[in-house]
């Protein structure tokens, strides 16, 4: 007959096992930081780690921007189908604001009869029991992480308060780490950037001067020696074209900044949620990738340039004339080609009396890079742009 179990035994062994899952737990998260560069990708390991220690059927972390919303926000919990009912990532209002500003943990029972809590959208999952922690640098609020349902019954207790906020700690760390990542690239970039200006202006400088003597040289000898005044006509044409190979080459790597930070996929997908925000109509962006939010084109440079440009140059048209209640940004494979349309529900316009809006300017981006560029519109049927290049 066994002897029966020794409770102080076995609430020590437990005490172990819980000790060790946090110290797996946090150094999930610590490699994380050192392992990645994207902030994201950090975010999102510290996310699903402080769920799964913590048995919590919801989980997310906010990183709050300068115009009332989420610069980054990932969550744990909720299906990419779930996040397109929602809609986009929360303001800084309700609770999440609450925290941001007060920057102190809150726990409760139910946020819902919480005097700080708002409302969420239709397609929001309900959320009762609740744990958030501010995300601190010192005395400033970098974010939040919150919890909530837990799957174990008794909601979060005060254990579980202190071991979020060892989480909300290297998060502090991991944001802090990308931002000052971002901000050596940036230095670089801006390094890069003037040493070229530099070399550009001295290699123009040069081939516009031999351009100006071999010019004028031609316009000399063309009515006594027609013959090398062709030649030298020849040589005018030469120099002009290595010189438009040259500017071609530096506009290639004079590349947005935010593509060489964010790629093609999520630049277009910031500039879609900023304008939405700024601008009265809904303006929204649908990536129909393989995974659609988290892909790399594997675009060449100058395409990824000439997509980019042509979709601001849309977009800003969109906003600014068409009077629309909603522009679509939409970025589709085709085989071996990659589609970007842009359309809006506004006025429209007839296509044979317009000769602006930057269509010449986008039509041009397009053919530089091997690619197609249609507009069609009509008056009160709205407006699409669709470009077309080789991927």
């Amino acid at each position: 007959m066994s002897e029966p179990a020794d409770p102080a035994a076995a609430s020590a062994s437990a005490s172990a096992r819980d000790r060790d899952a946090v110290l797996h737990a946090v150094s999930s998260a610590v490699l994380a930081v050192t392992r990645h560069l994207s902030v994201r990708e950090v975010l999102q390991v510290i996310v699903r780690s402080a769920a799964r220690l913590l048995d919590a059927k919801y989980a997310a972390l906010g990183v709050p921007d300068d115009d009332g919303a989420f610069a980054e926000f990932v969550a744990e919990g909720i299906s990419d189908e779930q996040w397109a009912a929602i809609g986009p990532t929360p303001r800084q209002h309700g609770m999440l604001g609450a925290m941001l500003r007060e920057g102190t943990p809150v726990r409760l029972a139910d946020i819902r009869r919480d005097p700080r809590f708002e409302w969420w959208p239709k397609a929001h999952p309900i959320l009762k029991d609740f744990l958030g922690v501010p995300i601190m640098d010192g005395g400033t609020v970098l974010g939040i992480i919150f919890l909530s349902n837990k799957r174990t019954p008794g909601g979060f207790d005060e254990a579980d308060e202190e071991l979020l906020t060892l989480f909300a700690a290297h998060a502090a760390i991991a944001i802090t780490n990308a931002r000052l990542y971002e901000r050596g690239r940036e230095l670089t970039v801006v390094e890069e950037r003037t040493r070229m200006a530099r070399e550009l202006h001295d290699a123009v400088s040069q081939k516009l001067f031999s351009l100006r003597l071999t010019a004028r040289a031609a316009a000399a000898l063309a009515r006594t020696d027609p013959e090398r005044a062709a030649e030298a006509i020849e040589r005018v044409e030469r120099m002009a074209g290595e010189a438009l190979t040259e500017l071609r080459a530096v506009i290639v790597e004079l590349r947005p900044a935010e593509l060489d930070r964010h790629g093609l996929v999520e630049s277009l997908r910031k500039q879609v949620a900023l304008l939405d925000r700024l601008h009265p109509m809904t303006v929204a962006f649908t990536d129909e990738g393989e995974a659609p939010g988290d892909r790399d084109l594997d675009l060449a440079p100058e395409i990824e340039v000439a997509v980019l440009r042509v979709a601001q140059e849309a977009l800003h048209n969109a906003v600014r004339h068409a009077r629309a209640a909603r522009i679509d940004v939409r970025l589709a494979h085709r085989e071996a080609a990659l589609v970007l349309e842009v359309t809006d529900d506004g006025a429209g316009f007839d296509e044979a009396g317009v000769h602006g809006l930057g269509l010449p300017s986008m039509s041009d981006r397009a053919q530089a890079v091997g690619g197609t560029l249609t507009v069609s519109s009509a008056p009160g049927r709205g407006t699409t742009v669709r470009l077309e290049v080789p991927a």
